[in-house]
């Protein structure tokens, strides 16, 4: 069996269920996930867009930053 990704859209929770019906009737296996999907406002993509260029030297990554602080405190 090879899984494969659907996206559907509905507009109301008695789609999902007529999907599920469906999909129950086929005898196929399914999954069901919530994924909200989100838009960015022009202001927040702007931001984003700013950051692709900057130097990475000036930043560390959220494990280093973790593992400095477990050990500042010593947790």
């Amino acid at each position: 069996m090879h899984p494969i990704n659907i996206t559907i859209y509905t507009e109301d929770t008695s789609q999902i269920e007529a999907v599920k019906t469906f999909m129950k009737s086929m005898k196929i296996k399914f999954e069901i996930a919530n994924i909200k999907s989100y838009e960015l406002t022009a202001e927040q993509q702007q931001v984003l867009d700013s950051q692709i260029n900057l130097n990475k030297n000036l930043y560390k990554d959220a494990e280093t930053i973790y593992t400095d602080l477990k050990n500042s405190y010593k947790l």
